[in-house]
C-alpha cells in the first residue's frame, strides 16, 4: 500500500485536536513568528486549543490545507499549509515550519517534496511559489537547494526586530519539479 502523503522519513496529516499543546508551546518561539509571518500577541491555551479543535474539523478552505508535518514514529515537527490556491490557473503557494529542535534534518524538503507531488500529480496545478523574508537564509537555501527559482523581490514589505526587510518570491513549475530525479524515498 502506498501513501501519497508519506516519505521516507515524515507523513503529512490533517490537525488533531491533542496538537494544541506543541503548537501553545511553540508560539513562545519568536523566531518561527518572524520567519512565517509575524510575531503576534501571546494566545491562551484555551484560544489554541478552540484553534486545533476547528482545524481538526476543518476539510480545507478549497485547496487550501493546514498540514501537519510528522516523523513516522509519531512526533509532530512542523506544519506545511497550502494558500491562495487558483485551481483556474493552476497555481498556488505554501508556508512551512519546523520546530527549532527538528531543524536541518531533512523534515521540510521531505514535506514540501510531498505537497508539490501532490498537487502536480492529484490535484491538477502547475506552479507554486513560496515567499520568503530575506532575513530567513535558510530558508533562501533549502528553496534553491530545491531548485526554485528567485522570481522576484519586495523591497521593505516586512517590518520586524525595528527593521524592514525584502520578501523573496520563489517559484516552481510542474515540468521543472518532474525533470528532478525524486522519489519518496530521497529525505534530503
Amino acid at each position: 500500500m502506498t501513501n501519497v502523503f508519506q516519505g521516507a522519513q515524515v507523513r503529512l496529516r490533517a490537525v488533531e485536536v491533542a496538537d494544541w499543546e506543541v503548537h501553545y508551546d511553540w508560539n513562545f518561539d519568536s523566531d518561527n513568528g518572524r520567519f512565517t509571518d509575524e510575531v503576534w500577541f501571546p494566545s491562551s491555551r484555551e484560544q489554541v486549543r478552540a484553534w486545533a479543535e476547528r482545524e481538526a474539523q476543518s476539510e480545507g478552505q478549497g485547496d487550501a490545507f493546514c498540514f501537519q508535518i510528522e516523523r513516522l514514529d509519531g512526533t509532530l515537527v512542523g506544519t506545511i499549509n497550502t494558500h491562495g490556491c487558483n485551481p483556474r490557473c493552476g497555481t498556488f503557494r505554501y508556508g512551512l515550519a519546523i520546530r527549532p529542535e527538528h531543524r536541518r534534518q531533512g523534515y521540510a524538503s521531505e514535506a514540501i517534496r510531498l505537497v508539490l507531488r501532490y498537487y502536480f500529480d492529484e490535484r491538477r496545478y502547475q506552479k507554486v511559489n513560496a515567499e520568503v523574508y530575506s532575513f530567513n537564509e535558510p530558508s533562501m537555501r533549502l528553496h534553491e537547494r530545491l531548485g526554485f527559482t528567485l522570481e522576484g523581490r519586495l523591497r521593505r514589505v516586512v517590518y520586524t526586530q525595528g527593521q524592514f526587510f525584502d520578501a523573496l518570491i520563489y517559484g516552481m513549475t510542474r515540468e521543472e519539479f518532474d525533470s528532478q530525479v525524486w522519489r519518496p524515498s530521497d529525505s534530503r
